[in-house]
């Protein structure tokens, strides 16, 4: 496991969007994990600008998204398939076939399912699998209680989430209450993890994925059973740990 704290979001965006890139230049036809909310957009920002300075290529790249909540149109400005199109793929060379988002609206949201870690089989895993991390320790849209060897699934969205979430709707009451997301025995079948956080709201969470004991009802503490992780946060996301970090890179062997 590596930990890297940075001074600032910005820094903790330029060096997941080099690791990324880094992945891209070396294999052109790599499988990307790619996660919504507001955490990767540095990132994103930093990928396109790669793209359209240095020529960073996505034209053989695939993707799979973490999650989508489900009953949200894909073009509803809330939906995770409008978030990745606006903020990522429609500003890249990616062919849009090659995208893969859960789908919310399907008339069999557990056959959806199914599909949905069938194409990753077929496309032969997940490279790398970027994540970002809830106030309560969840990944993707494992709550806590979640089985850490869960699949792509159907889940019920906590109180705790919704909350995390109304801000962007006009009210919690819109927050959708299920949602579909890869489970975290999926997550941890990527071969890299590369986990970001920044800001003291995370802090407790990051000390308990990082340090405590692996539990259900720390979904992230899930990857630790990982052995290619990496996470970059911030200081203020690294407040509440415990063990010293000597350096801004900083290895934890585990």
């Amino acid at each position: 496991m590596e930990v890297i704290i940075k001074e600032s979001y910005d820094q903790i965006s330029l060096l997941a969007a080099q690791i990324i890139a880094d992945l891209v230049h070396h294999r052109p036809r790599a499988s990307l994990g790619l996660a919504t909310g507001s955490t990767p957009l540095g990132a994103y920002r930093e990928l396109i600008r790669m793209h359209r300075e240095e020529g960073l290529d996505f034209s053989q790249i695939v993707t799979f998204n973490l999650d989508e909540y489900v009953g949200l149109a894909e073009d509803n400005d809330q939906s995770y398939h409008y978030f990745m199109w606006e903020n990522l793929f429609k500003h890249i060379n990616i062919i849009p076939a090659n995208v893969h988002i859960p789908d919310g609206n399907a008339k069999d949201l557990e056959e959806a399912c199914e599909h949905y870690e069938m194409e990753i089989d077929d496309h032969g895993g997940v490279d790398v699998q970027l994540l970002g991390i809830g106030s309560n320790g969840h990944i993707a849209f494992n709550e806590p209680g979640s089985s850490l060897g869960s699949r792509t699934r159907i889940k019920t969205l906590t109180q705790q989430t919704r909350r995390d979430n109304a801000r962007f709707f006009a009210s919690i009451d819109e927050v959708p209450k299920y949602c579909v997301t890869m489970g975290i025995g999926t997550i941890l079948e990527a071969r890299k993890l590369l986990l970001l956080a920044n800001g003291a709201s995370k802090a407790e969470a990051v000390a308990a994925a990082l340090e405590g004991p692996i539990t259900a009802s720390v979904p992230a503490s899930a990857v630790q059973l990982h052995p290619d992780v990496t996470f970059i946060i911030d200081k203020a996301a690294a407040a509440k740990l415990k063990r010293e970090y000597h350096s801004e890179l900083s290895r934890v062997d585990r």
